[in-house]
């Protein structure tokens, strides 16, 4: 694990009003994909956790997926720094990672929201994985990055309005479907889509072996 350290900001990247990729110096921080890290402002008391969003494998530079919740002192505050500007970084933390990727062993990443970020982390780090991205959003201005995942390995489920892939939520589009019961699956995001997709799988017969999650919010 790393000690507590300050790296500069190269620069903000705004996907929408709310959401956007804070890319910093590396100064050669490690990490396993899917781990998170505590960031805060320097000279601040208050730090956040967020999944790593870039490969493991770019040397140069970090990245993290921050969406602004209102009065949030680090996903507000942070936005509006400029490059050269500083923030602190703890950790890495967490298991909720691919111990041994393997290219033929079949991936389901499963997201809503801000979730994607350690599946983004996974699919830039390990080329020649086979894996899905089901991702659950409201609005298709939410598909953060698709253009980063392979040809029709990226399905949006959009609830609240029109666009994407699917019309309805994550949970709608995996009734739809016949599901694997040899692959592995990833969940990641808010409480209440875990433990409804969770189920799902459980009652399509998936061992829960098979089953790994990271609760965002």
């Amino acid at each position: 694990m790393n000690t507590l350290q300050k790296v500069k900001v190269l620069g903000i990247r705004n996907l929408t009003e709310s959401t956007y990729v804070l890319r910093t110096t590396r100064n050669n921080f490690e990490f396993v994909p899917g781990q998170c890290v505590n960031i805060g402002l320097v000279g601040g008391a208050v730090n956040r956790e967020y999944s790593t969003y870039s490969s493991v494998n770019q040397k140069k530079y970090l990245e993290f997926l921050i969406k602004k919740v209102d009065g949030g002192l680090v996903s507000v505050g942070v936005s509006t720094l400029k490059p050269g500007n500083e923030v602190t970084l703890d950790g890495a933390y967490g298991r909720f990672v691919i111990e041994k990727p393997n290219s033929t062993q079949k991936y389901i990443f499963i997201a809503s929201g801000t979730g994607i970020a350690p599946f983004h982390s996974y699919v830039k780090s390990y080329p020649g994985v086979d894996y899905q991205v089901l991702h659950g959003i409201r609005t298709a201005s939410e598909q953060y990055d698709r253009k980063d995942y392979e040809n029709n390995r990226y399905i949006s489920c959009i609830s609240g309005g029109v666009g994407g892939d699917f019309s309805g939520r994550v949970t709608d589009y995996l009734k739809s479907v016949i599901l694997s019961k040899n692959a592995i699956y990833y969940l990641c995001g808010n409480h209440g889509m875990i433990n409804d997709v969770y189920d799902i799988l459980r009652t399509s017969k998936v061992n829960g072996s098979n089953i790994f999650t990271e609760v965002f919010f």
